[in-house]
């Protein structure tokens, strides 16, 4: 199995270094992200490592999790244990960890598979391809300029946009950058793909939630300049005129361990700050009626 540790976070190593032991004490043999400072196992980057184990444990924010969980396969369940924040990747709290990958380990436990992208970067007859979970984000650079931006879908035209950039994000991403910039939040484990605009000049730009087998097609005119990908807010390169990014649905999705202590719902009334559910308030007025 694999063990991934956010390094600059004292309390995420300090777990680390439990799971690490609890899981040598059971023999097992366990990979540890090279970037980590745990001693005791042998190392790999996250890349290899997630291609090699057939558990993944990371320990850390969404971030960390971002970081890792776009090179695994759905074959790897991956539980995400919340250090950070927000949390709505790393659901499980610190407390719980323990407990979770005992029933991990004896097999009892759900997994919820996560759609992904494949993004496609065309540039003068070459292709780069990129894969995101969360989004991938065509946008202005350091100048902050409005950059104009034509979107195809399946080869026919969508709209050209005047803004800051675009987003293109899974249902997952619904509540990182596109919920930022108005974007809906859509339930993590259906499959859709949501284009949403950063910015637009036009207030008739609006998020638009399209079937999971589109292709969007984002075309950078001839002339334009200081333009940016970015791809799960960790892996990007600057664009220009003339290039164009395809995204599609990701032929391999993610499995995530879901906790037993909480629902997409509470993950998100508790992130959100939405309040008290007053679920019993309400059946007792329905009775009084």
């Amino acid at each position: 199995m694999g063990l991934v540790v956010k390094r600059d976070r004292r309390r995420a190593v300090q777990l680390g270094r439990r799971l690490l032991a609890a899981l040598k004490r059971r023999g097992l043999r366990v990979l540890v992200d090279a970037d980590a400072p745990l001693a005791g196992a042998p190392t790999a980057a996250k890349a290899a490592l997630a291609r090699q184990v057939d558990l993944l444990v990371v320990v850390g924010g969404d971030g960390t999790m971002l970081s890792v969980a776009r090179h695994a396969d759905a074959s790897v369940p991956i539980l995400g244990v919340n250090m950070g924040e927000l949390g709505f990747l790393t659901e499980v709290t610190e407390g719980e960890a323990l407990g979770l990958l005992r029933r991990v380990l004896a097999g009892r436990y759900e997994i919820e598979q996560r759609m992904t992208l494949d993004a496609t970067l065309e540039r003068r007859g070459k292709t780069r391809r990129y894969r995101a979970l969360n989004d991938v984000v065509v946008s202005n650079g350091a100048l902050a300029r409005i950059v104009n931006l034509t979107l195809s879908v399946d080869g026919h035209p969508f709209t050209t946009y005047r803004a800051d950039g675009v987003i293109v994000a899974t249902p997952t991403g619904s509540t990182a950058y596109s919920l930022s910039v108005g974007g809906p939040i859509v339930e993590a484990s259906l499959s859709t793909l949501l284009v949403s605009p950063i910015s637009p000049h036009t207030l008739s730009n609006r998020p638009v939630v399209l079937r999971p087998d589109a292709a969007v097609r984002i075309a950078i005119p001839r002339g334009q300049q200081d333009v940016v990908l970015t791809v799960d807010g960790t892996e990007g390169m600057p664009l220009a005129g003339g290039d164009a990014v395809v995204v599609r649905r990701g032929r391999r999705p993610i499995s995530l361990v879901r906790s037993p202590e909480r629902t997409h719902y509470d993950v998100l009334r508790s992130k959100l700050g939405w309040g008290a559910w007053q679920g019993n308030d309400h059946a007792a007025g329905a009775a009084r009626l």
